[in-house]
């Protein structure tokens, strides 16, 4: 497609990439699109002056997950000619788009409006915390078109939910409205619609504001406890502070706690 899938910004320490096909609610074509996806969150987590990724969008929804229409033809993100073809489709479309941001150490936040459906519902999950507007609503549809979760939300979905609530949401494809996909922990916080960025970007700035060396570490630290025993942890997290430990923003927080004035971090 001509129209660029997404748009980069940096704004104090906030990156935002913002899902930009309003006319088709922020579908997934084709590869194109997943790879421009990962590029635009590489993009961030190798900038040293980024602490903060806001993936937002433009339009009445979020993300209407992969296009229908290249499904039907086969020729977008899904089924190709052949299974091998199909499998990987995948391996190098959607799945690089839950690698990109298993991976990425900056912190990152979904401003959710409208529809988040299928993979958009995953991209959400993805991401650390959600902001969603009041008249947001999340879907893990695939089965509803006989399908089954191709993005890796059956690995993301329950370790943000738990287990009974993802598996309610695979199974039925059932819509969650905003206050219900507040109340079960999907997402941290819903306000109006009109107030979906300031929100985004007020919970950005809350991050943005710590040493970025710490934040950075403190994210990696997060992810790699999902799946590590305590002793892996406890191992892990004293590595990390020995790193930190050795950041002039470190002397710098102590210094200024101890002198009674606002520290100014370099992200050194």
């Amino acid at each position: 497609m001509s129209t660029p899938f997404t748009t980069y910004a940096v704004d104090d320490r906030i990156a935002t990439v913002t899902l930009n096909r309003p006319q088709t609610r922020n579908a997934i074509a084709d590869r194109a699109d997943c790879e421009e996806l990962v590029a635009a969150l590489r993009r961030a987590d190798a900038d040293p002056a980024v602490s903060v990724l806001i993936l937002a969008a433009e339009g009445e929804g979020f993300c209407s997950g992969g296009d229908l229409r290249g499904i039907r033809g086969r020729n977008g993100i899904g089924p190709l000619a052949t299974p091998a073809d199909t499998r990987d489709n995948y391996k190098r479309g959607v799945a690089q788009i839950a690698l990109a941001f298993a991976e990425i150490e900056v912190a990152t936040i979904a401003a959710v409006q409208g529809h988040a459906v299928g993979l958009g519902c995953d991209l959400a999950a993805f991401c650390d915390m959600r902001v969603a507007a009041d008249d947001a609503s999340f879907a893990s549809s695939f089965v509803k078109v006989g399908i089954t979760p191709g993005d890796g939300g059956a690995w993301i979905l329950q370790r943000v939910v738990g287990y009974p609530r993802a598996a309610e949401m695979i199974l039925t494809g059932d819509r969650v409205p905003a206050q219900q996909a507040l109340a079960m922990g999907l997402v941290n916080a819903v306000v109006l619609r009109a107030e979906l960025m300031d929100a985004a970007h007020a919970l950005a700035a809350r991050v943005a504001v710590n040493p970025p060396r710490a934040v950075r570490l403190s994210k990696r630290l997060l992810r790699e406890a999902q799946t590590a025993t305590l002793a892996q942890t406890l191992e892990l997290s004293a590595a990390f502070q020995a790193l930190a430990h050795e950041t002039a923003d470190h002397k710098e927080a102590v210094d200024a706690f101890v002198e009674k004035r606002r520290p100014r971090f370099t992200g050194r």
